[in-house]
């Protein structure tokens, strides 16, 4: 089981890391669907700083099974909250946000089932 935890959090890690940086960095495609949803611009920073330690959590939780399992429970609860913010402003396109949820669900799972 940890083999699984470590392909699926690391592939969770390098997406979160990505949109981290493309949050970062306002890059069009981040900022214009944010912009879109009715996110406030001020929280960009934030919400970028916590898809990056989402990912720092994910990998450091290779090592401590604790704070693996609290990163996947923090990524999972924050795609809920984007799933809920997609619904709210009626875009329906979710498919990635629902991708990264169940990557972080089977993150958790898996985390929980080789500790």
């Amino acid at each position: 089981m940890f083999i699984a935890y470590a392909v699926v959090g690391i592939l969770l890690a390098a997406v979160l890391t990505g949109s981290a940086f493309a949050t970062f960095t306002r890059q069009e495609a981040i900022v214009g669907s944010m912009t879109k949803l009715g996110v406030p611009d001020a929280w960009l920073p934030r919400l970028a700083t916590l898809k990056a330690a989402g990912a720092v959590g994910l990998l450091i939780g290779l090592w401590l099974a604790p704070l693996g399992a609290a990163a996947a429970i923090g990524v999972t609860l924050y795609f809920i909250g984007a799933a809920i913010y997609h619904l709210r402003a009626k875009d329906y396109a979710i498919a990635p946000v629902v991708v990264i949820f169940l990557l972080a669900v089977a993150s958790l799972v898996l985390r929980l089932a080789s500790a």
